[in-house]
């Protein structure tokens, strides 16, 4: 099939033309309005068939030829067919983008396509439905075969089917989607078959979207498809991201237990190993029968604590080394900059800085100020790490600081880590225990074995006769120490008990002494006249007073005790401590009450108050309420009881 594709002599931008051409074709022009400009005849409505069965696939023409819906709309997201497009085969590339779209005669074989008017709106369509492949034509003329749609329609596209109804129009499945668009191109094409004028064999055709059952299965498929695709890929990415699996855990058995032993003791395979024990455990292998292979394991487990806390040190040191050299290194840094911004400092003295050019000396100062500002930034790091270091040091000092309590607090830790070494040595003589009854056991169950076996067993017994025998001796070491750092911590709790009763006695013989002050002072004031009798009896008392005095220093007596108010100032306190607490009766804490007394009073201490508050028991009663984190110690007024007891 051939087609030469010639344009029209006349200009088409030139309606008038335009129209006289179109009446001497007999085909009625139409204006801008979209009314005939001359009268024509009308046409039937034509109706889609049932083939589709579905009522928004019905399409049908106007009564009009030349009237279109103006419902349909193009479908958002689809650009427009260029009728200019290279590769339609109906009209030639254009000569520059610049020059407009023109549409222009098509001639056929059997038939001859004329242009719509220019001026008029493009045809509408409807929306793309998704996948579509199948257009529906109206507007053919009568006499219009299959053969003249496929002549016309075939270079769009190869076409699979045509599906001709008895009136006007007919639906055509392309091969391809994109043919679909070339398709549209012909919409508002007037056709006429040869050179006949007859109404049979002219019409306007109309060219639009149609919606099909096969397209749209064919474009689920496709989809579906794709989202297999998408989900193989994901899955062969996700395969490929993830960690591999672990490896699994062997059942325990005899065999397996004596191996896992030895990899326990080697460090190379310690992790794996206890990964296997730790498994073994969860899983609830232990029984009476092989608890002690597991204990064995478990304590070969335990000796590893030693090895990982010296390797920590070790790493801790080579740290430390590597801070020492780094810090070397950028104090050399340093100085290497010092060096640079004297060179600087040099360069910009007059002496040198006359001789410069002006870019020499921007570049000198502009070298300068970085320089500078490099040394600063290092001299403000190592400043850092000095600082760091003298931060540590400080508090290794105030750690270190000697204190009485710290060092009897030291001497119970030592005594609790004496005891600590002393249980895991003895769980270490249990471990040595249990191995070597496993290898008589193991011997007396493989009496007929090689002589090679018997000499290494023997080996292995005794080098753990040797290593029991060195335990046993570092265990009595371990005790006789342990029992000698108890005996001088009980020497010094001995020593701080008699410290305590000295001060103590002190501390009563003063108060002592206190009162005979007073008492002495009080018999000077009543006595004014200067009597002889009663400087006598003066003397009399206050031997009487420094009899008691040393009798309280050797024994305090029982019919005369200390009163527990030394001065006027404490009954003071006594007294309005006792008025704060009978209105609080479910008691203050010592600080609430010294908040109540420093408005009165601000050189009261809260030491002084609860020491005034204990030496008082039948007079205010100190108990604890709330639990754990709100434990709280709360001082109660008990006068009214405690006047019975006393």
């Amino acid at each position: 099939m051939t087609m030469e594709s010639n344009s029209m002599t006349m200009p088409m931008s030139d309606p008038n033309a335009w129209a006289t051409a179109m009446n001497n074709l007999g085909m009625p022009p139409m204006g801008l309005t979209g009314q005939p400009l001359m009268p024509g005849s009308r046409g039937h409505n034509v109706a889609l068939p049932c083939f589709y069965n579905s009522p928004e696939q019905t399409l049908a023409l106007e009564e009009d030829e030349d009237y279109f819906d103006p419902n349909l709309g193009m479908m958002a997201g689809i650009t427009p067919m260029n009728p200019m497009m290279p590769g339609l085969g109906m009209v030639p590339a254009p000569l520059s983008q610049d020059v407009p779209v023109v549409k222009e005669i098509i001639h056929c074989k059997s038939c001859t396509l004329f242009p719509p008017n220019p001026n008029l709106p493009p045809p509408a369509t409807r929306d793309r439905p998704p996948g579509c492949k199948t257009v529906f034509v109206g507007g053919l003329p009568e006499n219009a075969t299959e053969q003249l749609i496929m002549e016309v329609f075939g270079q769009c596209g190869d076409i699979t089917a045509i599906r001709k109804s008895k009136k006007n129009f007919c639906h055509i499945r392309f091969a391809e989607e994109f043919t679909v668009d070339k398709a549209l191109f012909l919409s508002g094409y007037r056709i006429r078959l040869g050179s006949s004028t007859d109404k049979k064999d002219t019409g306007r055709l109309h060219v639009d979207f149609a919606q099909a059952r096969d397209d749209l299965y064919e474009w689920e498929c496709r989809q579906r498809m794709l989202a297999r695709e998408e989900r193989h890929r994901r899955k062969m990415e996700e395969d490929r991201l993830r960690p591999p699996s672990p490896p699994p855990i062997v059942h325990y058995s005899e065999h397996e237990c004596s191996q896992l032993g030895d990899k326990i003791k080697d460090d190379s395979k310690f992790p794996e190993a206890v990964r296997v024990l730790l498994t073994w455990l969860e899983r609830g292998e232990v029984n009476r029968r092989n608890a002690n292979n597991f204990y064995s394991m478990i304590q070969s487990s335990n000796s590893h604590i030693r090895r990982l806390m010296s390797e920590k040190s070790q790493h801790e040191k080579e740290m430390e080394e590597a801070k020492e050299k780094f810090k070397t290194a950028l104090a050399g840094i340093l100085a290497q900059f010092e060096q640079i911004v004297s060179v600087f400092q040099a360069a910009s003295k007059q002496k040198a800085w006359d001789h410069f050019s002006k870019a020499q000396r921007k570049n000198l100062d502009m070298w300068r100020k970085q320089t500078e500002e490099i040394r600063n930034m290092h001299n403000e790091q190592l400043m850092g790490i000095r600082r760091e270091e003298e931060m540590e040091m400080s508090d290794d000092d105030m750690e270190d600081a000697p204190d009485t309590k710290d060092s009897e607090d030291s001497g119970v830790s030592q005594a609790e880590a004496l005891k600590e070494e002393n249980d895991s040595l003895r769980c270490q003589l249990d471990a040595y225990r249990n191995e070597v009854e496993l290898l008589k056991q193991e011997q007396g169950k493989n009496q007929p074995m090689r002589s090679e076996e018997d000499s290494t067993h023997s080996q292995q017994l005794s080098f753990l006769q040797q290593a029991l025998q060195g335990m046993q001796k570092q265990l009595l070491k371990m005790r006789e120490e342990l029992k000698q750092r108890e005996a001088e911590l009980e020497k010094s709790l001995e020593d701080k008990q008699q410290l305590k009763n000295q001060v103590q006695s002190l501390k009563e013989g003063l108060s002592n002494l206190q009162n005979t002050h007073l008492m002495q002072l009080e018999m000077s004031k009543q006595d004014d006249r200067g009597s002889e009798e009663s400087p006598n009896q003066a003397s009399e008392a206050a031997v009487s007073t420094v009899v008691s005095c040393s009798q309280e220093k050797e024994g305090p007596t029982e019919k005369h005790p200390p009163s527990p108010v030394h001065s006027e100032r404490e009954a003071l306190l006594v007294g309005i401590i006792s008025t704060f607490l009978h209105v609080h009766p479910f008691g203050a804490s010592i600080e609430y009450i010294c908040s109540y007394l420093q408005r009165l009073d601000t050189k009261i201490n809260p030491s002084e108050v609860e020491a005034l508050l204990s030496r008082l028991p039948c007079t205010f009663r100190q108990e604890l309420t709330g639990v754990g984190a709100s434990l709280e110690k709360r001082w109660n007024f008990c006068g009214f009881q405690g006047i019975k007891s006393t």
